[in-house]
């Protein structure tokens, strides 16, 4: 829970009708996000507008970011490919992950040198478990594919900080936020807790310009601020389950959550719509990766 001295708050609802709500982005002015279970990428406009900007080959998990140059990447995660849309709005493939698992992929980050990570994959799970130990992969601005973390425990939402020399890794079985160096070729190295985060499950993640991180909580149904070292300084409280949230807005001062009811693994594709996009308004911009510039990156 978060420290005495934390304040919790509500959001409003800006939409409604979504699926899944997943890996939002604020792109363009306005929030894209990937509504699961329907393969659209639907933008939403602070008032509640929204449109679905296309569809693509994948029910899910899929996520989405942008390279420096403004081309949409799709992770298409039970295929195992990672996607590009290029000027005509065609989809291709921008890097095939089939060869390092044949396990899911899930999260994409992408930071300012055009360094792409992808998280999931991994060894098979265990006899009972969704889930195996999962791994994230670098993609470089070469073309050139290699993993450079492995054993996380279910990896959920990934963020860079403002100057490309950290990331931030949701490892959500392990309710905790796990941290790499970035050496100057992608690599990751001296890993270490960036936070314990006690009973909460982190899932989508994004970082402000204080330093801190905000996360969603499926479960615990909020998203939270929390500081390095583990004190959480905020809270919203929604009423169903938060499975993503991004920093956007004109100031980059609002914080827009994915939630939708959770009625576990088996029935994420059906036909009910619980999905929807709140907003709050929060004292710190958003920083680093991925962006929440109001115009492309």
């Amino acid at each position: 829970m978060p420290s005495p001295k934390s304040a919790i708050r509500k959001a409003q609802v800006i939409t409604k009708g979504l699926a899944f709500g997943e890996s939002p982005r604020w792109h363009d002015g306005r929030l894209w996000l990937c509504n699961w279970g329907t393969g659209e990428i639907v933008a939403v406009n602070e008032d509640g507008r929204s449109d679905v900007m296309l569809t693509v080959p994948a029910v899910l998990p899929y996520s989405i970011d942008w390279l420096p140059d403004g081309r949409l990447l799709v992770v298409s995660g039970r295929e195992g490919l990672l996607l590009r849309q290029e000027a005509d709005g065609t989809l291709v493939t921008h890097a095939d992950l089939r060869e390092l698992s044949k396990n899911p992929w899930n999260e994409i980050v992408v930071d300012g040198r055009g360094s792409i990570y992808v998280n999931g994959g991994g060894p098979a799970p265990a006899a009972g478990e969704h889930f195996g130990p999962d791994t994230v992969v670098l993609i470089k601005p070469d073309g050139a594919v290699l993993q450079v973390a492995e054993n996380i425990a279910f990896a959920n939402g990934m963020a860079v900080t403002p100057d490309n020399k950290t990331l931030i890794v949701a490892e959500s079985h392990a309710r905790r936020l796990t941290t790499f160096d970035i050496a100057a070729d992608g690599g990751l190295f001296n890993r270490r807790v960036w936070a314990d985060l006690g009973n909460d499950y982190p899932d989508g993640i994004c970082l402000d310009a204080e330093g801190c991180v905000w996360y969603a909580d499926v479960p615990n149904r909020h998203c939270v601020r929390v500081r390095e070292g583990g004190i959480k300084l905020d809270r919203i409280e929604v009423d169903r389950g938060c499975f993503a949230c991004m920093l956007g807005g004109a100031d980059g001062r609002t914080l827009f959550i994915a939630a939708a009811e959770w009625r576990g693994f088996e029935h994420m594709v059906s036909d009910a719509r619980t999905g929807q996009v709140l907003s709050v308004a929060v004292s710190a911009p958003g920083a680093g990766w991925p962006s929440y510039s109001s115009g492309t990156r």
